[in-house]
């Protein structure tokens, strides 16, 4: 094999590869050349797996890099004066980790894997160094912060005074667009996450949200079993999530209430 083959060859085996990564974001949608994207595979360090429970920071920690969840789940949260914790949000396969950390330097949050998750780490001095040369990846960063950002404030305003079901009717939609969009079905999925943690992050009990799901199912919207779940009525979750909803911006995701 010549060196331009060889050549050739790692790129394609590069971009195959980050196809089925969280990485994606940051290369595929670019037309980077060979010597970019080698710069950027040089800076990302594969961690070993987390383990259910592990944490890949706490809040109050330094910031140094941004994360890619390349398989299993995250979840964020704060912890209260009292010591109770507050679910901040799900992270999937396919989603950045830590950009809230950018503008202070220190993370606001805990992130601890749900299940065995592997993560791609990017130091943000050196991955800053690179976007300075880089004007497609620089431009990619500030979409994918300004995306962060949006996604914030939707859940925040689209969740704020909604009743408890529209509120898991928006969370579960948003479970479906998010494995819809990395090829997977979007009617019929396990969520990554115990009911307990879906009620801490949606301001709801556990009782409630047992109601909820009940109340869904004697509906014929959903069947639910444990973690897996069928939508089989999506279009009028759809509809109900939608009364919640903001529409987000073609280019360039928290809520508080009582039952």
């Amino acid at each position: 094999m010549s060196d331009s083959d060889l050549s050739d060859f790692r790129i394609s085996s590069l971009r195959q590869a980050c196809a089925h990564c969280s990485l994606n974001q940051l290369c595929l949608p670019m037309s980077l050349s060979e010597a970019d994207i080698e710069q950027l595979d040089s800076i990302v360090e594969r961690r070993r797996p987390l383990q259910r429970g592990d944490h890949l920071y706490w809040g109050g920690d330094n910031f140094q890099a941004i994360y890619a969840v390349r398989s299993g789940s995250l979840k964020t949260y704060t912890t209260t004066e009292e010591g109770e914790e507050q679910v901040t949000g799900f992270h999937l396969p396919g989603e950045l980790v830590g950009l809230d950390a950018i503008n202070t330097w220190v993370h606001p949050c805990s992130a601890a894997s749900l299940e065995t998750t592997s993560i791609c780490e990017l130091p943000f001095e050196q991955l800053e160094h690179l976007a300075a040369d880089i004007p497609g990846l620089q431009r990619q960063l500030l979409r994918l912060m300004s995306k962060e950002i949006f996604a914030d404030q939707e859940m925040l305003f689209a969740m704020a005074r909604r009743s408890a079901e529209e509120r898991l009717a928006m969370l579960l939609m948003s479970f479906s667009d998010r494995f819809a969009r990395r090829g997977l079905s979007a009617t019929r999925f396990r969520l990554p996450v115990a009911r307990s943690d879906l009620g801490n992050y949606l301001g709801l009990a556990p009782e409630t949200m047992s109601r909820l799901f009940r109340r869904f199912s004697d509906q014929g919207w959903l069947k639910a079993e444990g973690r897996e779940i069928q939508l089989i009525e999506p279009d009028a979750l759809s509809e109900l999530a939608g009364r919640g909803m903001i529409e987000e911006p073609a280019e360039p995701r928290r809520g508080d209430g009582t039952d």
